[in-house]
């Protein structure tokens, strides 16, 4: 028997009931309508397959995909603190180390060469893996980058450890007059009051009293840069020690060495005298470091012991007029 469906319709005109035939658009209709709808069905039947059904294969991806996930989120916070630990040795490099040699801090355009800063981990949270992969990238660049200027930096470093036993000998390191024949400090480093002008001046150096015709040394090996006349400072001798260093001696009475000439520590360089802006006989004396005024109190360490250094600061500060 048949399962087909029949449809009928009544004619009055025959008084009988006549079959009808569907037409040919029905006829496609119908079977598209059928068509779309067993399609459906089968793609239900295939989601509910696919999400309540765990078939190996797909299981095995996920796991897969889902440990790459957590591999690279633990590779950023890897990286994020491998560059927090370089930039803690940056910060030493350049405050300590190079304070240490005396050299110039390495700027930040020298260590990162131009590369992003680190993102924040509140951004990283909104980015997806293809965005979260090219930080890592950018971080571990950065990183590679920082690595290797700050092993070039330690290179420099270290041919500046090995230079120490040459810039020992001319950093100023001794008095420029002896002990023997100073009469007493006249004035120390700072503020001082001017003994012509009467006013408050900043004094760069230190003033020796001393009788005119004293010996004046060189405090470390340098090369002499200017001896001769100076407004204000009288018979002057500068004397470059490299390093960054400059000593100054002023007011003498006689100058002994000449532009251009090397000298080594000890050397007797001129004689002290009451020559300039003076109101006696005594030696005025300058260090300075890169061009800075530096208080010379600090580099007698290799010819006063602890007592003397102790009187010699007590001095230095309780002078307080200046003899030029």
């Amino acid at each position: 028997m048949s399962n087909k469906k029949i449809f009928l319709r009544y004619n009055p005109k025959t008084d009988a009931y006549e079959r009808v035939y569907p037409s040919r658009s029905e006829r496609i209709w119908s079977v598209a309508r059928q068509f779309g709808l067993g399609a459906l069905a089968g793609v239900s039947v295939l989601m509910l397959i696919y999400y309540l059904i765990d078939f190996p294969r797909e299981r095995y991806l996920r796991n897969v995909n889902e440990r790459l996930e957590n591999q690279l989120e633990e590779l950023n916070r890897r990286s994020d603190e491998a560059i927090a630990v370089m930039e803690d040795i940056s910060a030493r490099d350049n405050n300590f180390y190079r304070v240490i040699m005396q050299a110039e801090p390495l700027t930040d355009a020298a260590r990162y060469a131009g590369l992003e800063l680190r993102i924040t981990s509140e951004t990283l949270d909104s980015l997806n893996d293809n965005a979260l992969v090219s930080t890592v990238e950018s971080k571990l660049d950065r990183l590679d980058n920082m690595v290797y200027n700050q092993i070039k930096s330690f290179d420099f470093l270290q041919a500046q450890a090995a230079n120490l036993s040459d810039r020992s000998t001319h950093i100023p390191a001794i008095q420029p007059i002896s002990s023997k024949y100073l009469k007493t400090m006249a004035s120390g480093y700072g503020y001082r009051r001017d003994p012509i002008y009467g006013t408050s001046r900043f004094h760069e150096g230190m003033d020796f009293s001393a009788d005119t015709g004293t010996p004046v040394y060189a405090t470390g090996d340098g090369k002499v840069t200017s001896a001769g006349w100076e407004s204000g400072y009288g018979n002057s001798i500068d004397i470059n020690h490299g390093y960054n260093y400059l000593t100054r001696y002023a007011h003498l009475s006689e100058i002994l060495v000449k532009a251009g000439q090397s000298v080594k520590r000890g050397d007797l360089i001129g004689k002290v005298g009451n020559t300039g802006k003076s109101t006696g006989s005594h030696l005025h004396y300058e260090v300075r470091l890169r061009g800075v005024p530096q208080n010379p109190v600090n580099y007698y360490f290799m010819d006063l012991t602890p007592a003397e250094y102790d009187e010699m600061i007590r001095q230095a500060e309780n002078a307080g007029h200046v003899m030029d």
